[in-house]
């Protein structure tokens, strides 16, 4: 990879243990010699599954490692670690890095709110050889960021819940065999309604809507969900009724920190790529790195990289240590998200005309920025869960 450092920049934040390192240099090797090699050819394929990359990891450790030990994962759940991994995997490419890791989103409100019996018997086969995808059906056609306004239902009948509604934009929608579904006993309840439930692939009245053309992040399919009376015994609901939106809240605090991790991956990617470019990109008789202009904004991408690293490190931080971290991991994902924009963009006029043409990365990196603004709460929500959270100081 051009430009690509060949330690983690992490080193010279936390002291890192001899596992921790030795994973890093795993996952930074993959990432290099798997992951950025396919990332154009995915994009391209736009609504495919990389089921050979997503095998291969899954033999290298990466697809489980967030998972306990107890479990059969790699035994990796302080958030910080994770963090530092989901970084180097985003270097080789955010969406294919998101994807190899999206089991432990669907892993989240599993372990907050399941029985053992339960998380053993969903979460292990996803430390296998052979995984199976995952998906957390969450969003609605009228129901985004306002998880509490859900409208699909699930209604008490003998020996479970019959689930009704439809879910749009879900990640590995129609390709995972395992989800996470949250639904409402009581429309207009607000949050207290909502509860989450575990539903396999192939169960009747569960249907799926073709795959979602997107703009960029499109090595994971997303595609709409629809229930039709699905039926969900007892034993497949995860915590009380009513839970599930506390649930979701303590996934959303890690999940947007490992995001904002992933997203200050792919600024780096674009920020190594750029430095590379311009030290050999001679104008005007001398390496455009030397023009003012360029350095110059390089440098506030390379700034806007280091404050983005260190806002994830604050909020993982306060995760691993039990400390509230809702506004921490909100300003973590709202500054990453937004530099991962800027500095795309900074690559792009750093390139000039070939940043703009795809036999350049950069193009699709910044198309894939867009996503990191978006998913998991858009940067407003995450600018309102940080004025809430300033209200109450």
């Amino acid at each position: 990879m051009p430009g690509a450092a060949e330690h983690t920049p992490w080193s010279e934040l936390v002291t890192l243990s001899a596992d921790q390192e030795a994973f890093l240099g795993l996952v930074r090797t993959f990432a290099a010699r798997e992951v950025r090699p396919i990332a154009r050819e995915v994009d391209d394929a736009d609504t495919a599954v990389p089921w050979e990359l997503w095998r291969k990891a899954a033999a290298a450790g990466i697809t489980g490692f967030m998972l306990p030990e107890e479990l059969g994962g790699g035994g990796v759940t302080d958030v910080l670690t994770q963090a530092m991994v989901q970084e180097e995997l985003c270097v080789g490419d955010i969406g294919l890095g998101n994807l190899l890791t999206s089991g432990g989103f669907f892993a989240g409100p599993v372990l907050a709110l399941g029985t053992p019996e339960q998380q053993a018997h969903w979460l292990r086969p996803l430390a296998g050889l052979d995984p199976p995808l995952t998906a957390v059906a969450v969003t609605e056609p009228d129901a985004g960021s306002d998880v509490a306004s859900l409208r699909t239902r699930a209604t008490r009948t003998s020996g479970g819940y019959l689930l009704s509604g439809s879910k749009t934009w879900i990640s590995n929608g129609g390709v995972a065999d395992r989800y996470v579904v949250f639904a409402t006993l009581s429309p207009g309840s607000g949050y207290r309604g909502v509860t989450a439930f575990l539903v396999e692939r192939g169960v009747e009245g569960l249907s799926f809507g073709p795959p979602l053309p997107k703009l960029g992040q499109r090595a994971i399919v997303s595609c709409p969900v629809f229930l039709d009376d699905v039926f969900v015994p007892d034993e497949q609901r995860l915590g009380e009724e009513g839970q599930g939106f506390s649930g979701l809240m303590r996934t959303f605090d890690t999940s947007r920190v490992v995001l904002a991790a992933a997203a200050t991956g792919l600024a780096r990617a674009a920020l190594d790529y750029a430095v590379a470019y311009a030290r050999d990109r001679v104008q005007f008789g001398k390496p455009i790195l030397e023009h003012q202009a360029v350095a110059f904004r390089l440098a506030d991408a390379a700034t806007r990289i280091d404050a983005s690293r260190l806002l994830v490190l604050r909020a993982a931080q306060a995760l691993d240590t039990g400390r509230p971290a809702s506004a921490a991991a909100a300003m973590a994902k709202l500054y990453a998200s937004e530099t991962a924009m800027w500095v795309t963009w900074a690559a792009i006029q750093t390139l000039g005309g070939w940043g703009y043409s795809r036999e350049h990365l950069v193009e699709k990196w910044f198309r894939d920025a867009k996503l990191e603004e978006i998913e998991e709460g858009t940067s407003d929500i995450q600018r309102l869960v940080i004025s809430r959270h300033l209200g109450k100081r």
